[in-house]
Order: C-alpha cells, then structure tokens, then sequence
C-alpha cells in the first residue's frame, strides 16, 4: 500500500494533535510531509523529531530560528511565513491536508490547497464562513476532494450516500446537535460574570481556547450552520440545531420520508479525523467504543436565546449581502480574543458581533476575491476593536 503523505497545518492545536495520534496508529498508512504551529514552538520541535516531516511551517524568522536551534541536526526544512502555508498545502507531494488553523487565516491556505485538487480535511470552518461561494467554487475547479472533520458536519457526511447528486432528493433538513457548553443551565443574569477559565471548561470536548468561548456562546454553532450551509448545499432554512447535553448523537438527517439518520459515538475528535484520512474506508481511531448499557438517557431540548442570543445571528448573517458572514466571524475573533485578554466582559461578545454586522454592508464584489474578502475582514475587524474600546 503506497502511504498517503499527510500536511497539518495547525498541528499542535487539538486537532492537529488528534491527527498525529490517529497517523502514529497507522504507519503503514501515513507519513507526515508537513507540519505548521503559530506560536507553540517546543510542541511543534517535539512534534518534528517524532515523525520527521519534510517540511515544519512558522509564522516569522524569529520563529523558524528557534525551531531550528531546537532541532538542531534534525533534517526538517523549516519555512516561515504565510505564503509558505499557501505553498506547504498545495504542495506537489501533498496526498491529504488536514487545515486546522483556527480562523480566518486559514482560508488562504484552504484555497490553495481546493485549487490544487487536494483531498481536503476541513476542520478550519471559517474557511466556509469567510470564502463562502469563493471557497466552494475553489473546490470544484480544483477537482479536490472536501470532507468535512467538525464532528457534526462529519455525522451528517456520514449519514449520506456517497453520490451527491442524489441529496437534494434525500434530506428534508438537518439537525445540528449542541452540547451547551458550561452555560446551559446557567442563569442568563449572570453571565455578564463568567470568567475567561469557566468559559473554557467545556463538560464533553477538551478543545482550544477560541472555539471553547464560542462553545460557552453558541456561536460554534452558528458558525456551523453557515458551513452546513455550504457543504451540503443547503437553503438555511433547512439548518436547524437542537441541544443534546450528552454529546453522544453528533447530528441527523432528516430525510423526505420522514426517516431519520443519525450518527453516534463517543465525544472524541479522533473519530471524525479518521474518517476522513480513510475515506471512504473505516480505521481504528483509537477512541472507545460506546457501551449502550451505560449511556445516560440521550435528552433533547431547544437553545434558549437568553443564553445564547449569538445563535440566530447565523441565519441573519446567511440572509444578508454575500460576505456578511465573513464580517459575523470577523467580529468574533475580535470580541473573544478581547474577553480572553479581559477586555470585555462575557455578554459584549455577543453585543460586539451584532453591532459589527449592523454596521458593516459588504459591497457586491467584496465576496468575489480572496482579496476582497480579507478587505472585509479587516475593515469588520476595525468596526468591531473600535467597539471593544467602547465596551470598557
């Protein structure tokens, strides 16, 4: 069996170290050609030593002289900088990049690596949310191969045949699962006092920083939705999201016979990684099996918009001109890296958010480009740390 040659970029975020894990269990499979990190040096040299990439990415000299000093005879070539993650992930030897950057910085290098027909594992979902159309048509032309590793984007892929042409004929709608977060049952009065440390403590999934906030929030899902929207070409009205505390039923499908599938599993990431390095085959992920003896009761119930008012900011967003939702995931990056600064409080992200997309119109073409969608990002970015000043 010729291996398959794996880049990760983000390898020392959860993601790209579930990745690793999933590649370390399967070396007849996978080698690693690539790795990138922003700022977790150490990890990413330790990363390196223990499955010898080709190639380590970093954002800056600085960071690449360091890396280099830790690995010292170590045959990596490190690069530095954001055009070398445009290059890593449409590199020539790349079978599969994994992108899981978290951010807006990652939909450079997911369009490179769409346009040089790559077999794509999506973990960065605001590459959708950003690029949008742009994205989507990136992949086509390209020819690359999009498979989504979000646990519940991946429940829905999972649910579905492998013929996309027959979907549109297959799904009424479908139904995004949310643990909650910390906050479920929290009263709404006194989330103005929630601290970055009890935002960050999520009950199912142990996740980074960024996406742990915008779990506390809601706005995960929201930004879900959008990429839903995208993947499975779907009217947002077709979205829809529901509460499941256990984490155990990762999302459903809805068919027109009012059949409906689901996807279930243990709440590790490993799984839906592994499902889309073997495509379409099935490996060991190395997470537990469930056992049905065990489980808890499975319990479903409405998002109450007291405690997560960000959630329908994703229809509104998906309702307005094309790169309003570029300027939603703009505003969050500001406004959750201002909480975790303590900055603001934790009830201004979502005032920030819909105070940016109320300001903010995109112009017609902006969506049209990746130039005039990081145009909007920036200009979004600039509205929204304008109104983190104010929110002192």
């Amino acid at each position: 069996m010729t291996r398959q040659r794996v880049a990760i970029l983000g390898s020392t975020g959860s993601i790209g170290a579930n990745t690793l894990d999933v590649i370390a269990r399967h070396p007849e499979r996978f080698e690693v050609l690539a790795l990138s990190a922003q700022r977790r040096i150490d990890e990413l040299a330790a990363q390196c030593r223990q499955f010898a990439p080709r190639f380590a990415v970093v954002p800056d000299a600085t960071a690449a002289q360091a890396l280099r000093e830790r690995l010292g005879a170590t045959k990596v070539d490190v690069l530095e900088g954001p055009g070398a993650l445009v290059e890593i992930a449409a590199h020539p030897d790349a079978d599969a990049v994994m992108a899981a950057i978290v951010g807006a910085a990652g939909l450079a290098p997911c369009l490179a690596a769409a346009r040089a027909g790559k077999r794509l594992l999506l973990a960065n979902k605001e590459a959708l949310v950003v690029g949008g159309a742009l994205f989507m048509q990136a992949v086509k032309e390209g020819g690359a191969t999009l498979l989504p590793i979000d646990s519940e984007h991946s429940a829905i892929f999972q649910c579905l045949p492998e013929d996309r042409g027959v979907w549109p004929q297959r799904i009424d709608h479908i139904v995004l699962t949310a643990s909650g977060g910390p906050f479920r049952q929290r009263n709404p009065a006194t989330l103005r006092d929630v601290t970055p440390d009890e935002a960050c403590a999520h009950p199912n999934w142990v996740m980074g920083r960024k996406i742990s906030v915008d779990s506390a929030t809601m706005m995960n899902k929201a930004l879900e939705v959008i990429e839903a929207r995208w993947l499975f070409d779907l009217a947002p009205e077709q979205i829809r999201v529901v509460l499941h505390p256990q984490s155990i039923v990762h999302s459903m499908v809805v068919c027109r016979d009012a059949s409906v599938l689901a996807q279930l599993g243990t709440p590790d990431m490993r799984v839906p990684i592994a499902y889309g390095l073997a495509w379409p085959d099935r490996i060991a992920s190395g997470a537990g099996q469930l056992d049905f003896m065990q489980l808890p009761a499975l319990t479903f119930e409405l998002a109450d918009p007291l405690r997560f008012p960000g959630l329908p900011l994703a229809w509104a967003a998906l309702a307005g001109p094309a790169g309003s939702t570029a300027v939603l995931n703009a505003a969050n990056e500001v406004a959750v890296a201002a909480f975790l600064a303590k900055r603001i409080r934790f009830d201004r992200i979502h005032a920030i958010n819909a105070h940016t997309i109320e300001r903010v119109q995109p112009a017609a073409a902006s969506a049209a480009s990746l130039e005039g969608l990081l145009a909007l990002d920036a200009e979004a970015r600039r509205i929204a740390e304008r109104h983190v000043e104010m929110s002192k």
